[in-house]
């Protein structure tokens, strides 16, 4: 069985270990080959421990029952994280007054729903948080950028960022009205 509820600080090493595992799994021959052996799953953990403390709306998926191997326990197998849009300009536009600020789904639990339900978790915490619209970044070359198209994302930016010292290109996608992403990620998949 696959459950949603809101992140715990004691939840910050399995998040961690889901951002590294999805970058790794996510971004050979887009990222550098040392950069992506080099993450670490400690560093990301701190970094989504202090998220969870300092109040970002921080979701995680988890599985258990006969999802998992007998004895194991609920695992997480994918979170998102969402607020107020830290950076929602880009050449003078305004993009939107939310952001989903990550979105990862271990392989093996990818086309079963999750990040579809992770995505209106992260909506629907834009809106308790009082944002009317939302926006993402995601690297032009990641192989799953079409998820967010088929859950009525509108390609509206493109900006190119260093990671790693290499130059990528990230495109926005918005949602405006953030109504758009709740019903679409209220569909069956």
């Amino acid at each position: 069985m696959i459950s949603l509820r809101k992140a715990r600080v004691a939840d910050a090493i399995a998040i961690g270990a889901v951002h590294v595992a999805a970058w790794r799994s996510t971004y050979p021959g887009i990222l550098p080959d040392m950069f992506l052996a080099k993450l670490s799953v400690s560093r990301q953990a701190a970094h989504y421990e202090a998220a969870i403390r300092g109040g970002t709306g921080v979701m995680v998926a988890t599985a258990s029952g006969p999802d998992v191997p007998a004895g194991s326990g609920p695992r997480i197998i994918g979170f998102t994280t969402a607020g107020r849009a830290r950076h929602a300009e880009i050449g003078g536009k305004r993009l939107a007054q939310g952001e989903v600020e990550t979105l990862y789904v271990l392989d093996d639990w990818r086309e079963r729903g999750v990040g579809r339900r992770l995505m209106l978790a992260a909506g629907s915490h834009l809106v308790d948080i009082g944002c009317n619209s939302a926006f993402l970044w995601v690297l032009r070359d990641n192989p799953s950028r079409w998820f967010y198209q088929r859950l009525g994302g509108r390609p509206v930016a493109e900006q190119t960022i260093q990671i790693a010292g290499q130059a990528v290109t990230q495109t926005a996608f918005v949602w405006d009205p953030i109504e758009q992403l709740l019903a679409a990620a209220s569909q069956a998949s």
